[in-house]
Formats: structure tokens, C-alpha cells, sequence
């Protein structure tokens, strides 16, 4: 069947040429207008579902609201993890469905089950919702608001009801979170005087309140001519409308709300805050939806932006639109490897040109890179794949190979076109380029699919690993495999319309000449001296086995994307204002570094946000401006001595990506999680305890994180059933006496001009502005006498918890940390040992995660299916030479290949990266593919041109095959060196898997020249391939 596809190519040669030119347009088309992305998407499918519990403190709301949204949740469909974390009100429960999950069907799924948890959850919490269906990265742009015109309370107002709605209108955003700022709203603060002096309850007050304003519909009039409707105003949106509803009529004396309360516009009570550059201000965090492009949403937005900057003059706002723009990352990690490309092929141009000494012959070879480039691109386009620094990788380390299979062809071809014209009776060209294609067709076919077959456990491994790099190999595999079948149609034809006019007239350049002289005397050394070789190469794989075990392992490095996020918090109960101090002084210290673009603190959470964070924690989003990846290693070390140098806080310094990948993976942060399950948080707190303290005495451990334990301060309120019954309440009676009191209820909406405003009911704030005004609430009972909550109720000052935490349905304690200075595996390996001494309570266990974790069960994984994929590329190797010793003599340069990436990472970084272990595959597949050939040509001259097998046969052999062995590593290495060198975004990936290529290539290159001759001619039985034919 080739054969017959390389006939029909020469035959209709035009045909091929004007489908080869088709195929560069549209391949430049489709790079013109390409979907571009950081990164593939990594998340697992997911869903979130958050309910807001107004007034409950993290224990009430694991017990009354997370475990029953847990347990209508636990039996979906592919449900693969459920995490869950409960903080003062707002209970947050994260389900991770299995990879193929559809997202939507998984939500419409659990939409049902969780609308039957609904009707279990207490009086007073919100309908379970889930929240938008966000990308991987989720933030798209942040946007700081600040103004010296403006109030607080006023510029929240504008960014909600303004800026918000549009660009929430831009195509591809999911939802807008604002931080900062105060939220509107008209407030009835009773004062507890009045109350005692008109014998009224905050109850009553709330009932009046509640019926002061309203919408409701009344219908309409028919009259015999037309329908009038009836529309009812009953809306009193100013404080002085609310404070002249009536409260009560008595003795014909009119009681109103403002006679017992000031009716004013103030601020709800605050979830979290915000400074912008180190001032009060609005913080709008984009996120962007599932299937959105980052680039594509991030140009809509700044095209909105540019729209309302006259609106933003005219009020006097400061606009500061980059405070996190992950396109700006983009831009330059897919430029960085677009240069990489370009120079790497330019760099092939240029060996090419100096090996074949030729413009038509490097033409000819050159069409491949671009046709197999497009190719590859055309199809992972119509897939519906991103182009990102993943499949960019893909392509980019597929450069030499590419042009590969057309190098061998043109190589032969023209040798053969130069033999028939020095024959007495030359054959036609077309016959001679034909017999020249199938001559190597079989070996670089099989030599093709051995390259497939070594990146099928890339294709195939399971989790963040799989989403990461399944689409770099399927990058690979389409450029190759594109480049096989340029090989077998355009490389033949191109090569009968170019080459044999200029075959018959040109000889061998004379640097090739005496470049095969030469290597004709090294190489009938060695095969003459098999032993010394064998020993020779042997000595390189057994110091190559002695420095592997020394090497380090991580699952990503840092990306260099000019961004850093801190973590920080502060004791539990740590407040707004003290944490918006703080913040200030950080933000000063950090902005006064020239290094320092932009600096935003975003403390406790927003209103139904992503982060269920108390208000004693804060997270600082950092930019910097453009500078050298080691330059940015280095701001961010300083960074972290900025931040040592305010006591009492615990923090962590990560790069945005590294903080999303982490997240995807555990929920966490951090590079190392250890999660501590049990029921007794007690027992939990101790053993967390335990673990951090061992934790922190292992080298390397930074940014050690305890868990979240007891400590924060609260006000508990016991009632006394005894009290309550002298008294003659209802213990709900006092519950809600208390939530007006303290929390303040919201008692009804009011619009005006498109806003809506909600309406509470509260003490006045001098009534609580103290811990023990709590226990001077003064209720009502049957009598009509007024019972202080002291009088009622066990009224002290107690400590809770901050965050309770569970996954598959249990309790747990995290303990995390970052790892510094050393490789994460060993790091992980030494924590391993030491924790093992701590001594358990009965009832707990622990449980490792995080991104160390993940490179350990990602490692064993790519390993064990690449023993897998070995196994059948040696029964494919079997059926093709169908001898056992030249299958072996094959299989013997792969330890060589092993030898220079080793020693590459020894020299350099010292950590083999899941990138690394990409290289590592990917050189198998070049290694495998140049002993194939070189083996299949012992077997051509043998077979078919009947020459004896020995020493001038091999030596022979390994010389003809000089040039394209030569050709191939170098066009593979040049292809990959600007990716090895460069360090920029981009190719944190990439930069490491290109090291090992380069240095295995090398390796396997000089051993394949000088050592497989020889132990082919030892081992190798062509004489039995010959009789088998």
C-alpha cells in the first residue's frame, strides 16, 4: 500500500504540490486565528455549591447545613472527591467529578439533589446555589477602584450597579466579585431606650418595618373600550419616608418608627475588604467561563474599560486595570516559543544548507517543517483544542523530527540519482526515485510508529498529569506522523522534479567526503575492537545509573509569569481593621521597590466568594514589572523577608498558576499537604500540632502552616430552659430577639433607579459596640416585664473555630508547607520518616497530597505505562527484524540514550521534572528511530544488494548512514536549543524537557556512530535475514 502511495505521488505529482500549498494556507489561516491559552484546561470537572448562613458559627453551619448538603451530594454519578469548609456563615462544598465528565450534566445532576437537601437546612439560611461554571485559571482580569472624590459607600455603589452589569455583558465572563468598599443599605437602628419607654420588642419593630414598603400587584380595570392596570407605589425608599411609617396607633397617639429608631443609610455588615496600591478602594475580580479563551475575554474587557473611561474621569475614579492580567503571561510565553520555533527553525535551515551544500535538496527536506507544523495545527484546531505553551511545546520539540523522515529520503535519493548517473546505462529518474523512496519507506514507517507507540503513556496518563500533557504528545505525534506522509507523497515528488538534472551534474560536497574518510577510520577502530567499546559505553551507563538516584523529583516548576500571590493571616478574630493596617504597611514596603508595579489586598472573602476566608486572612496580589526569570526568583525571596518582618503572621509567597495547580489538586495551596482526618478536633488540633512542629525541622520547609484550630473569639449565649419558662418565652421567641440585636435582619427591598437596597433592622451601634452589651439585650416576657439576656441565658466570652474542614465526608486538619532549596521528592521522602515517629491519638490518620504527592503517583504512572508501551514496541520490533539478536542489538542504545540527559540534569538543575521525564520519552523515540535505521540498512545491503556480512559491510553501512544520523541530531538539537537556553515565560515546561533531549541526543548519537557498528557486527545475524527473505 505505500509503495502503491509513493507510485500515485510521482505520478501525480501536480496534484501533491497544489494540495501541499492548500495546506500552508490554511495552516496559516488557522495559526491566524487560533484559540490561545496559557495552559490546557486542567481542572477536573467540578462543581461548587455555596450557602450563605447568616449569623452561624462554623460549627453550626458543619452541623446544620455542610453535612446535609454533604450527604445529598455524596451518591452522584462519577463523583471522584467531595471536599467541603465551613466558616462563620457560609458553608462552601466542592464536588470533583471523574475526567470525561460532562460539567453541565454533572450540575444539572446535582441541581436536583441538592433542591432535597434544601428543605432539611434550618429557618433563615439561603437556598443551597452553585456557583458559575468557571475555567481552570478562573481569573481573567482584576480591576482596583480608588477615588478622593468618592466615599467608600459611594464608589461600591457605582462598581456594583455601573461598572459591574457591564462587564458582566462581555462574552465569556462568568461572574464578578467585588471586594472593598461598603454595601448600601437603609438601616432601622432601634434604640433600646425608646423600646423600654414604648413597651416594644425588636420584633415588633422588625413586623413594622417589614410591612413599611412593598410591591405588589393589583391587577387591572376593564372599562368597555381598554384594560387599565393597576399599579401600586408603596416603595419609601429615604430614611425620612421609613421613619414616618406608623409603628402603632394607642390613646390616639401616633407611634412611628422614627420615634424609636434612626432611620439611616449606612453600610451592611462586611464579609471582607480591600486596598488598592495601599488605599481604600474597590477590588473587581473577573473570572472567566468554562471553555472561555483567556485572551479573547481579556480584550473584551479592556475594550469595556476603554468605553467608561470617560465616566471614570467624570467621577473622579482612578482606574488601575492591570492588577492581575494572566494575558499578559500569555502573550509572552506563546511569543517566547513562537521565537524558539522560528529560531530553531531558522537553525535547521542553516544545517541543512551546510550538510547537503545544495538549495534544492534543503528545500525539498525544508517543506516538511512547515507542511507537518500545519498539519499538526489544522487538526488540533478543528478538535477544538487551544493553542497554548503545552501543544506549542508539542511542536516544538517535533521540529528535527519532522524534517526527519524527508532528510533520510532525500538523502537517499539523491545518493542513488548520483550511482545511476555514473552508470553505463542510467535508469529513468522516475524509476530510480521510486526504487530510492521504498527503499527506506519500510524503516521509517516502522521507525514512525516506534515514536507513536513511545508516547502513548503521555497520551494515556490519568489526572492533572493526563490534562497537562496528553495534548503536547498529541501535538507530537500529528507533526510526525503529518511528516510521515510529506515523506511518502510531496518529499518523492519534489525530489523527481528537482533533483535529477542536478544529481548527475553535482558530486558529494567535498566536507562530506572527508568527513565519512574520517569517520570511516574511527568507526573500523571500534568495530575491530568490540570489547573496548562495550567497556567504554558501559562505563558511561554505570556512572549514569550511580548519579540517577542523587537527582531530585518535582512535579512542575515555577512558572515565571510576573505574578505573585500571598497568603497571609493573622490570630483568628483578627479584624477588618486591623487586617486593612497591616495590609497598609505591606503594601508601602512592597511599593516602595522599584521592582513593584502593583500591590492589592483582598482580606476575608466576598459576598458569596470562590475563598471561604475569615476576616483574619488576607491575600495579597503582587505585579511586577518585566524582568529575567532569575531576577523574579530573587524579587520573590525578597518578598518573603519583606513579610518576616511583621510578627504574629503566618504567610506563603506563590506564583499565581502554581497556586491554581495546587488548588486543582487538594484544595490547598501549598507544595506539600498533610491531611490529618479524625472526628475529635481536639485530637486533630494535637496531632496537626504535632506534624507541623516535625514538619518544620526538615530542610527546606518554608511557609509552614499549622491548620486552622481552635482560638477564635466568640460570645456564647446559653439558654436556660428554667429561666425561659419563668419568664414565659420561647427559646425562638429570644433567638430572634438576639439576631435582630446583634446581626440585624433584612426586612424587605426598596429600588430606585435600577439599584436595589435592602432594608434592616438592628440595635443601634452604640447599643453593641461592646461584648457585654450582648447580655443587656432586654426581652420582653408574658407579663410584660422586661427580662435582661443575662437574666435568661448563660451570657461568657468563649473561643471557637475559624474553619472546619472535611473531605469525603470526614473531619480533617490540614497541615501544609512549601518546600525551598531542594527537590520536592526528597524533601517529601525526609517528611515521610520524621512524621512516622509522631505518635498518633486512637481515632486518627493521616493522609499525603499536594503537588508532591501528585509528582510521585505521576511519576510511577508514566513509568509504568512506558514499561507497558516498551513491551509492545518490542513485539513490533520482533515481527520487523524477526531476529532476536539484531532486536537486541536495536534495543541496546536505549541506555545510551538515558546516559546524557542524566548527566544534563546533573550539571544543570539537578530535578527531573514530569517535563524532564517527557524528554526522557520523547528521546527514546529519537534513539530507537536512528538504530532502527541504521540496522534496517545492515539488513539492505545484505538482503537485497547481496553483500557479505563482516567488517566491510558494517563499516560501510554505519558510513552511508553518517550523513542523515549526523543531519537528524543535528537538526533535533538545533531545533530544541533556543528552548534550551532561554529561560523565560513559557518555557518552564519546555526548558527542561529540551535539556534532555540535547543531552541524550548527544550521547546516543556518539554511541550509535561508534558503538552499535560494533556490536552489531559482534552480535548482529543478517546472513539468517537474508535466508528468512
Amino acid at each position: 500500500m505505500l509503495n502503491a502511495l509513493v507510485r500515485l505521488a510521482l505520478a501525480r505529482r501536480g496534484v501533491v504540490i497544489a494540495l501541499a500549498a492548500f495546506l500552508v494556507v490554511w495552516g496559516v489561516w488557522t495559526a491566524m486565528h487560533a484559540r490561545l491559552d496559557v495552559l490546557p484546561d486542567f481542572a477536573p470537572p467540578q462543581v461548587v455549591v455555596q450557602t450563605e448562613c447568616p449569623g452561624l458559627s462554623a460549627e453550626q453551619v458543619e452541623l446544620l447545613v455542610t453535612r446535609p448538603v454533604e450527604a445529598s451530594m455524596a451518591g452522584s454519578a462519577h463523583l471522584e472527591a467531595l471536599r467541603s469548609q465551613s466558616i462563620q456563615g457560609l458553608s462552601i462544598v466542592t464536588a470533583t467529578f471523574k475526567d470525561g465528565t460532562d460539567p453541565h450534566l454533572a450540575r444539572q445532576l446535582l441541581a436536583q439533589q441538592i433542591s432535597e437537601a434544601e428543605s432539611r437546612l434550618p429557618a433563615g439560611v439561603a437556598p443551597p446555589r452553585m456557583t458559575p461554571l468557571t475555567s481552570a485559571t478562573m481569573d481573567v482580569l482584576k480591576i482596583g477602584l480608588v477615588s478622593d472624590r468618592m466615599e467608600p459607600r459611594a464608589l461600591r455603589a457605582w462598581a456594583q450597579w455601573t461598572l459591574r452589569p457591564r462587564l458582566l455583558s462581555v462574552p465569556g465572563v462568568a461572574t464578578a466579585s467585588l471586594f472593598g468598599g461598603e454595601v448600601e443599605r437603609l438601616e432601622v437602628q432601634v434604640l433600646p431606650e425608646r423600646l423600654a419607654a414604648f413597651d416594644l420588642t425588636l420584633a415588633e419593630v422588625a413586623d413594622a418595618a417589614r410591612q413599611a414598603t412593598g410591591v405588589r400587584g393589583a391587577g387591572f380595570v376593564d372599562t368597555p373600550n381598554q384594560r387599565l392596570v393597576v399599579e401600586t407605589r408603596g416603595q419609601f425608599g429615604t430614611p425620612e419616608e421609613l421613619a414616618n411609617v406608623v409603628l402603632r396607633v394607642r390613646d390616639g397617639v401616633t407611634l412611628r418608627l422614627g420615634d424609636v429608631a434612626r432611620v439611616v443609610v449606612s453600610g451592611a455588615p462586611k464579609f471582607g475588604d480591600a486596598l488598592v496600591q495601599g488605599r481604600p478602594g474597590v477590588l473587581v475580580t473577573l473570572l472567566s467561563q468554562y471553555g472561555a479563551y483567556t485572551l479573547d475575554v481579556t480584550l473584551g474587557l479592556e475594550a469595556a474599560l476603554a468605553e467608561l473611561q470617560p465616566v471614570f474621569d467624570a467621577q473622579g475614579i482612578t482606574v488601575h486595570p492591570r492588577m492581575h492580567r494572566p494575558a499578559t503571561f500569555i502573550e509572552h510565553a506563546l511569543g517566547n516559543l513562537e521565537t524558539a520555533l522560528l529560531l530553531g527553525a531558522a537553525l535547521v535551515d542553516l544545517v541543512l544548507l551546510l550538510f547537503l551544500f545544495d538549495l534544492r535538496t534543503a528545500f525539498i527536506s525544508l517543506t516538511a517543517i512547515p507542511l507537518s507544523l500545519f498539519a499538526a495545527l489544522v487538526v488540533l484546531h478543528e478538535s477544538g483544542a487551544t493553542l497554548n505553551t503545552i501543544t506549542l511545546g508539542g511542536l516544538a520539540i517535533a521540529l528535527g523530527e519532522v524534517v526527519d523522515d524527508a532528510i533520510i529520503d532525500v538523502e537517499n535519493i539523491l545518493r542513488r540519482l548520483r550511482e545511476n548517473a555514473r552508470l553505463p546505462s542510467p535508469r529513468s529518474a522516475a524509476a530510480v526515485v521510486l526504487d530510492a523512496s521504498i527503499e527506506v519507506r519500510g524503516a521509517v514507517v516502522y521507525a514512525t510508529f516506534v515514536v507513536v507507540l513511545v508516547f502513548v503513556p503521555v497520551l494515556s496518563m490519568s489526572g492533572l498529569q493526563g490534562r497537562l500533557f496528553a495534548p503536547l504528545g498529541s501535538a507530537y505525534i500529528l507533526a510526525v506522523l503529518a511528516s510521515l506522509l510529506v515523506a511518502l507523497t510531496l518529499t518523492p515528488a519534489l525530489a523527481l522534479l528537482l533533483l535529477p538534472g542536478r544529481a548527475a551534474r553535482a558530486e558529494e560536497p567535498r566536507h562530506l567526503r572527508a568527513l565519512r574518510r574520517g569517520y570511516e577510520r574511527v568507526v573500523g577502530v571500534s568495530v575491530r575492537h568490540v570489547a573496548l567499546a562495550s567497556g567504554f559505553a558501559l562505563a558511561l551507563v554505570a556512572a549514569a545509573a550511580w548519579i540517577a538516584p542523587g537527582l531530585g523529583f518535582e512535579f512542575l516548576p515555577e512558572f515565571r509569569e510576573g505574578h505573585f500571590v500571598l497568603q497571609v493571616s493573622a490570630a483568628p478574630g483578627t479584624s477588618l481593621e486591623e487586617m486593612k493596617r497591616i495590609g497598609g504597611r505591606i503594601s508601602a514596603e512592597l511599593l516602595a521597590d522599584p521592582r513593584i508595579a502593583t500591590v492589592e489586598q483582598q482580606i476575608g472573602r466576598a459576598e458569596l466568594g470562590e475563598d471561604p476566608w475569615g476576616t483574619n486572612r488576607s491575600e495579597f496580589h503582587v505585579e511586577i514589572r518585566p524582568m529575567p526569570a532569575d531576577e523574579e526568583s530573587a524579587t520573590q525571596e525578597w518578598i518573603r523577608a519583606v513579610l518576616t518582618g511583621f510578627p504574629g503572621l503566618t504567610t506563603e509567597v506563590l506564583t499565581f498558576l502554581g497556586d491554581r495547580i495546587s488548588e486543582t489538586i487538594t484544595g490547598e495551596t501549598a507544595d506539600v499537604v498533610v491531611n490529618v482526618f479524625g472526628e475529635d478536633l481536639d485530637l486533630l488540633d494535637a496531632a496537626a500540632a504535632d506534624v507541623a512542629r516535625e514538619l518544620s525541622t526538615v530542610h527546606g520547609a518554608v511557609d509552614v502552616r499549622p491548620g486552622a484550630s481552635a482560638g477564635t473569639p466568640s460570645i456564647a449565649v446559653d439558654l436556660d430552659s428554667a429561666a425561659l419558662a419563668r419568664a414565659g418565652l420561647r427559646p425562638g421567641a429570644v433567638l430572634d430577639e438576639v439576631e435582630i440585636a446583634c446581626q440585624g435582619v433584612t426586612v424587605a427591598e426598596v429600588w430606585e433607579e435600577g439599584r436595589v437596597r435592602d432594608v434592616a433592622v438592628t440595635l443601634a451601634p452604640e447599643a453593641r459596640a461592646r461584648p457585654e452589651d450582648v447580655a443587656r439585650i432586654e426581652l420582653r416576657g408574658a407579663s410584660g416585664a422586661l427580662w435582661p439576656l443575662a437574666s435568661l441565658a448563660h451570657v461568657y466570652q468563649d473561643s471557637g473555630r475559624a474553619l472546619l474542614s472535611h473531605e469525603s465526608g470526614r473531619r480533617r486538619q490540614v497541615v501544609t508547607c512549601n518546600v525551598e532549596d531542594r527537590d520536592v521528592g526528597g524533601f517529601v521522602a525526609e517528611a515521610r520518616t520524621r512524621i512516622g515517629g509522631v505518635k498518633l491519638p486512637a481515632g486518627v490518620d493521616l493522609a499525603y497530597a499536594g503537588a508532591a504527592e501528585q509528582s510521585r503517583v505521576a511519576r510511577n504512572e508514566l513509568l509504568l505505562r512506558s514499561t507497558f508501551a516498551l513491551g509492545g514496541i518490542v513485539l513490533l520490533l520482533a515481527l520487523v527484524f524477526r531476529s532476536a539478536r539484531n532486536l537486541l542489538v536495536v534495543l541496546a542504545n536505549l541506555p545510551f540514550a538515558l546516559v546524557g540527559g542524566l548527566f544534563v540534569l546533573q550539571a544543570t538543575s539537578g530535578v527531573v521534572s514530569m517535563g524532564a521525564l517527557v524528554g526522557f520519552v520523547t528521546l527514546f523515540g529519537i534513539t530507537l528511530r536512528n538504530s532502527i535505521m541504521l540496522v534496517s540498512h545492515y539488513e539492505h545491503l545484505v538482503v537485497v544488494e547481496r553483500e557479505p556480512w563482516g567488517l566491510a559491510t558494517a563499516v560501510r553501512g554505519a558510513s552511508e548512514r553518517l550523513v542523515p544520523i549526523l543531519m537528524t541530531a543535528s537538526v533535533t538539537a538545533l531545533g530544541l536549543l533556543p528552548l534550551a537556553l532561554g529561560s523565560g515565560a513559557g518555557r518552564e515546561i519546555e526548558g527542561p524537557m529540551a535539556l534532555v533531549i540535547l543531552g541524550g541526543l548527544a550521547s546516543s548519537t556518539l554511541l550509535n556512530l561508534l558503538v552499535l557498528p560494533a556490536l552489531a557486527l559482534r552480535f548482529g545475524r543478517f546472513e539468517r535475514a537474508r535466508t528468512g527473505s
